[in-house]
């Protein structure tokens, strides 16, 4: 059972690298998606992922491990709002890790006690973790 949790600022992650994700929104987040649900099936982290933007239907294997949530509201900084929500509603925020490369969201969730990791590392992270995934098989 995971002892620490992952909360992933996702659309924050998918803007980091200018891939054309634009041309493909969804597309994106299914593939962060898939990214992270190989990291949570190697380490010992839940993982939630907070996406602005409309609902929509996730294919089955693509979420395994994964909590995908959408912004409860449309507007500026619904995810993040959510993600501070639910670091404030953690019973030991000291056991989270929040992705994000926005700074007003880290210095929010910062202060409530989680360990803030830009965009960039954590890309880095995930792409160890695959090249990891790829050498086991």
């Amino acid at each position: 059972m995971p002892t620490r949790h992952l909360i992933v600022d996702g659309m924050n992650v998918i803007g980091s690298r200018p891939d054309g994700w634009w041309r493909d929104r969804r597309g994106a987040m299914r593939s962060l998606v898939e990214m992270l649900a190989s990291h949570a099936a190697s380490g010992d982290e839940d993982v939630i992922v907070v996406f602005d933007g409309r609902p929509f239907e996730l294919d089955g294997e693509e979420a395994v491990g994964v909590e995908v949530i959408f912004a409860s509201r449309a507007g500026r900084n619904a995810a993040d709002d959510d993600i501070v929500a639910l670091v404030e509603r953690a019973e030991r925020p000291g056991s989270i890790r929040v992705v994000t490369s926005d700074d007003e969201l880290a210095r929010r969730v910062g202060a409530l006690g989680p360990q803030v990791m830009g965009a960039g590392a954590f890309r880095r992270e995930l792409a160890a973790t695959e090249a990891s995934s790829r050498e086991s098989r």
